[in-house]
């Protein structure tokens, strides 16, 4: 991996890992908010929204807490024979993962609610479990908001700054995501190295808000 395509390179593996892992794991928690009535829903929803308000430092500080050798994920990640967690590529994907994945959370929670539960109860008269409505009912009449959320957070994850450096460091070639390259290019006076990768992100995520707008018109937005 050479220098130039390096940080680029390692920004597209993170945030398409991170949006792999919030597609996963917050298309269900998104489901659950919009479907379900629990103990616990406005914390968990407050929880979910918390990283898109905190300052980047706040929220790196916490997952510093977290996943660091001193805490139980980061000793657990150790006792594995996996090494150390923080300053890794791992702890970069996590970073992008705790910033990203409210932005699809909340877009496919905002779909899920748009779909008439009409269909819903039509499926289960004919004898389809829940897991199969979610599957060829909800999920489907629900695309347009899940794709949203998949575009915003991949979007935000090959952004992800603060949290990034403060639990994945600053490591040519190891943890300097494009983003950190920018900052420290800028900080080495590299201005046309610096101008390339801005530009370089600035089209990926162009073309991310560009797929949102015509989703949009597509749905009525």
């Amino acid at each position: 991996m050479n220098y130039d395509s390096g940080p680029l390179w390692l920004s597209l593996q993170v945030a398409t890992l991170a949006t792999l892992i919030s597609l996963v794991v917050g298309v269900p928690l998104a489901w659950a908010l919009s479907r379900l009535n629990f103990r616990g829903r406005d914390l968990l929803s407050v929880l979910i929204l918390l990283p898109m308000v905190l300052p980047p430092t706040v929220l790196g500080y916490y997952l510093l807490r977290l996943i660091g050798r001193e805490a139980a994920l980061g000793q657990a990640w150790e006792a594995l024979g996996l090494g150390r967690l923080v300053f890794t590529p791992a702890a970069a994907v996590i970073a992008a993962f705790v910033a990203s994945a409210p932005f699809l959370m909340k877009s496919a929670q905002a779909g899920f609610e748009q779909v008439d539960r009409v269909y819903e109860e039509a499926a289960r008269t004919l004898g389809r479990s829940e897991l199969e409505i979610f599957f060829t009912v909800t999920a489907p009449l629900a695309w347009r908001g899940i794709v949203a959320g998949i575009a915003l957070g991949f979007a935000r994850a090959m952004g992800e700054f603060g949290a990034t450096l403060m639990v994945a460091g600053n490591i040519p070639g190891r943890t300097q995501t494009a983003s950190i390259a920018i900052y420290d290019a800028v900080q080495a006076s590299r201005i046309e190295e610096a101008n390339l990768l801005a530009l370089i992100l600035s089209i990926v995520t162009g073309g991310m808000l560009l797929l949102l707008a015509r989703l949009g018109r597509g749905s009525g937005w």
